[in-house]
């Protein structure tokens, strides 16, 4: 099966890279029009009357944003803040501009999202989804008053929505491929991009080569917390103890490789079955006879229906720098 963690022509400059940058030039036009428009006025941000505190990147695909928005969401529940969660529901259904919904625990991931669905199900902070960042914030502060801050999923390009923080996640390990911006390359914004936002988290690593000035830069990393049935979630169990098995590893993520080195990294023996990002699981995608299947959490919520005892989940936590919180109240409270 071929790889889909990474489309190979961003990694460096190639051919195919090479005849796509006048196309990335014009995108690149593009972007930074849009973007100058909003910081001139021209192009109006809008306020939604909380906080808002923006996760995101100016790469496509995976760094790491979902398992650091659900640490935000904990952290500031710790910190005495009631949050609640924007998304664009990527991966869904759910398209028309003026129309937002709420996610729950058992919404449907293949109309709201995948990450949506994970974030309710980790958090108990309200979910809301919409094409429209501004509308679905407003919906949900409508229906829940109680919520004074709010986590944007995704939302650094979404500049209409007003922020008070900015933060940005890298994967350490991917960098910023070749350089260029889409198509040649994998960047949606121009790597200087960075020197603007409150924080920038490294996953993977402490630092990382950039080309520009950045902002505060803290470590987070990955690590597998247990693994649990996905038939039975109660039945919890050490990752460990999956070990001496032959497994099926499936990964419908931005970068399956991170996953597959996680399970290495804990002394699995698996054979790798990538799929593509928010890949919409069928039980053949999962059929492997009698020999068990280890999902990550981002696709496990697409294949409850059909899930027997034979589908385990590894369940994941972000470890961020303890520096990173306080950093983040200190921005929050200097600007609400």
């Amino acid at each position: 099966m071929p790889r889909f963690d990474t489309d190979r022509h961003w990694a460096r400059l190639s051919t195919r890279s090479a005849l796509l940058l006048p196309v990335s030039w014009l995108f690149r036009l593009a972007v930074e029009a849009r973007r100058f428009a909003f910081r001139a006025g021209w192009a109006k941000r809008e306020a939604v009357g909380v906080p808002v505190i923006v996760v995101g990147n100016v790469t496509v695909g995976g760094t790491g944003k979902t398992p650091l928005t659900i640490w935000l969401v904990l952290y500031l529940i710790t910190r005495g803040w009631h949050p609640g969660v924007v998304s664009r529901g990527y991966g869904g259904s759910a398209s028309d501009e003026r129309v937002s919904e709420p996610v729950g625990r058992h919404s449907d991931p293949q109309r709201v999202g995948d990450e949506p669905v994970l974030i309710a199900r980790r958090t108990p902070a309200p979910v809301w989804i919409g094409v429209d960042r501004v509308f679905a914030a407003r919906a949900l502060l409508r229906e829940h008053p109680e919520v004074d801050v709010l986590v944007a999923d995704d939302g650094l390009q979404h500049y209409r929505l007003a922020r008070e923080v900015e933060i940005a996640v890298v994967d350490a390990a991917l960098g910023f491929g070749n350089g260029h911006m889409l198509p040649s390359g994998p960047l949606r914004e121009p790597v200087h991009r960075l020197a603007a936002v409150d924080a920038l988290v490294i996953n993977g690593a402490a630092d990382i080569d950039s080309p520009v000035p950045r902002a505060a830069q803290f470590e987070m990393r990955i690590a597998a917390s247990r693994v649990y049935r996905l038939d039975d979630p109660a039945v919890i169990a050490a990752p460990e103890s999956l070990r001496g098995q032959r497994l099926h590893a499936v990964a419908g993520i931005g970068y399956p490789d991170r996953f597959f080195a996680l399970l290495e990294s804990l002394g699995l023996t698996f054979v790798e079955h990538p799929f593509p990002d928010h890949h919409r699981f069928e039980p053949a995608d999962l059929d492997f006879g009698d020999e068990p299947v280890i999902l990550t959490e981002k696709d496990a919520v697409k294949c409850v229906r059909f899930a027997t005892a034979r589908h385990w989940v590894l369940a994941i936590e972000a470890q961020v720098d303890a520096a990173f919180g306080e950093h983040l109240v200190h921005c929050l409270e200097r600007r609400a």
